[in-house]
């Protein structure tokens, strides 16, 4: 199975600041290039970490509001460190979560999951900046045509790595969605078709009415 990988769907023209880089600079980078965060690299081109928009807006929420009617808000020590930050490195959320060019999509996408983050600097095998991948870009993965995700399921899947032939599953997508029918020797298989077809690019659910002929999940009645 060929997973889509971040160097087929990284912005590779990335707009970055230095460590030393202004806030005012910071700002005119996010408007003038309609980007919503920009990597802080340090004099060899490696990420230190990201300046977003959430990282500015704390200098003016940490303001105090003319008319009253909003409070202060409670910041955390690091949170007023960086409100009153003046400098990329004072302002960016560090150290920077990266991503390899060469992973899948499933892996840059379970990284921002988990550390909570919309997009990731793209690194080379020196930590050198070579791009970015943001949560859109990884979304562009389900415009893969139905064609071309029944073409991976019926060819390497079920014949190449299954060893099922045409006649043995109907393969039917629409919009992304897979609809398995047939019948399989085993019982066993049924499962592992199903989780094969969710791991194809550009799947967004999987649907079976499988029979199969043996069911190979049941002890032998003589318990061998």
């Amino acid at each position: 199975m060929h997973h889509r990988t971040v160097e087929e769907f990284m912005t590779r023209s990335v707009v970055r600041a230095r460590r030393d880089t202004p806030f005012k600079e910071l700002v005119r980078l996010l408007a003038q290039n309609d980007v919503t965060a920009v990597p802080v690299v340090d004099d060899l081109g490696r990420p230190m970490g990201v300046v977003s928009e959430a990282d500015l807006l704390r200098k003016s929420a940490d303001q105090a509001d003319p008319s009253g009617r909003t409070p202060i808000p409670h910041l955390e020590a690091w949170e007023r460190t960086k409100a009153e930050g003046a400098r990329a490195e004072e302002l960016m959320s560090a150290p920077a979560v990266c991503a390899r060019p060469e992973w899948s999509v499933v892996e840059a996408a379970r990284l921002m999951e988990t550390q909570h983050v919309k997009r990731l600097p793209v690194v080379d095998e020196a930590d050198r900046l070579l791009g970015i991948v943001s949560r859109g870009d990884l979304l562009r993965v389900f415009l893969r045509g139905d064609d071309a995700i029944r073409e991976e399921i019926t060819g390497e899947l079920l014949h190449r790595t299954l060893g099922l032939e045409p006649a043995d599953v109907a393969v039917e997508v629409s919009d992304g969605r897979v609809e398995l029918s047939g019948t399989v020797e085993y019982r066993s298989l049924v499962l592992v078709v199903e989780q094969l077809c969710r791991g194809v690019d550009g799947v967004v659910s999987v649907a079976e009415n499988l029979a199969w002929r043996r069911d190979d999940t049941r002890p032998s009645p003589s318990g061998f």
